[in-house]
């Protein structure tokens, strides 16, 4: 089992950077694929990017393909998501979540952080 934390959220200009951390308790964060998600209000949840358990392999949402980037450190047991260019349409609350294989529909992701607040400002 693994608990996971997400912290950098914050309030930023359109065009903007913020980068998110989510840090993973427990000895056993790199047998994990990770993901980022993203909920705004009125919808549904949706897949942001993953990585695989090295972090050697990438993927993302094309809505967000070359702005964001994700990464991960297996010796801090932390996973990054960098976030430029910011736009109005990213605001939402933002999710780390742990999964056994490399997907991106959430169901397939067995560990979720209590998610953190991205506003941009237009």
């Amino acid at each position: 089992q693994v608990q996971l934390v997400e912290s950098g959220g914050g309030l930023v200009q359109a065009g903007g950077s913020l980068r998110l951390s989510c840090a993973a308790s427990g000895r056993t964060f790199s047998m994990y694929a990770m993901g980022w998600f993203r909920q705004a209000p009125g919808k549904e949840r949706e897949f942001v990017a993953g990585c695989d358990w090295s972090g050697g392999n990438t993927f993302y949402s094309d809505s967000v393909k070359g702005r964001f980037s994700i990464a991960r450190d297996n010796a801090k047991n932390t996973v990054y998501l960098q976030m430029n260019s910011l736009n109005a349409e990213d605001t939402a609350v933002y999710y780390c979540a742990a999964s056994y294989q490399v997907a991106r529909t959430p169901s397939a992701y067995a560990y979720w952080g209590q998610g953190t607040q991205v506003t941009v400002s237009s």
